[in-house]
């Protein structure tokens, strides 16, 4: 199977579920109640109306998409960049919105441009929100470099477009030389700079 863009999915076991005719019927005579008309009067609405209460339909309805054992592919300019593996996923979108949740074990390969595994992350679950780019990992986040940095935390974001990350937690940061803890952390995915804030004002790393 081919390496997909960012907002597609390399998946197996897949079944999806849409919103069903029931629910969508439901929807569409509260609509029409809102809008002054009975269900007979369906041709008593105007073009406009009609694509006021076809937009109303879409942003009221979610769909999702389930898939069991996952692998991800997620693709930039041609070349894998990172790759995501899970025991479940579903995906839920509403409108132009869409969050995948991850259960866990989560795992993800981050590349270079050669190929190259930099920096590795595991965690309990996660969320992935395709509009923004953006990784959340939640329970026991493990984060290790090919420079041998690590980072331990309940909670981690990750910033994939901009390649930053950030928690307000309890962090804790290993080097080759040093151990450093805080609560609350910024920096670069792969450690190479980051800053942890604690109660003590804030060491910065680089």
């Amino acid at each position: 199977m081919r390496p997909l863009s960012y907002r597609d999915w390399v998946t197996r076991g897949t079944a999806i579920s849409t919103p069903s005719d029931a629910l969508r019927s439901f929807l569409l005579a509260a609509l029409l109640a809102a809008f002054g008309f009975g269900l007979s009067s369906c041709n008593d609405l105007s073009s406009d109306q009609v694509q006021q209460i076809n937009e109303a339909l879409n942003d009221s309805l979610t769909s999702s998409t389930e898939a069991w054992d996952v692998e991800i592919a997620i693709m930039e300019k041609e070349r894998t960049k990172a790759r995501l593996t899970g025991s479940y996923a579903a995906t839920y979108t509403r409108g132009d919105s869409s969050r995948t949740h991850i259960d866990g074990p989560v795992h993800i390969d981050v590349y270079d441009s050669t190929g190259a595994v930099t920096t590795r992350v595991r965690s309990d679950r996660a969320i992935y929100r395709a509009a923004t780019l953006h990784f959340e990992f939640f329970g026991d986040v493990q984060v290790e470099t090919d420079e041998g940095r690590t980072l331990s935390s309940e909670y981690l974001r990750w910033n994939q477009g901009e390649n930053t990350i950030d928690t307000p937690r309890f962090v804790v940061v290993t080097t080759p030389t040093d151990t450093l803890a805080g609560t609350g952390l910024t920096g670069t995915a792969d450690l190479s700079s980051v800053t942890l804030h604690d109660a003590r004002g804030s060491i910065t790393l680089d």
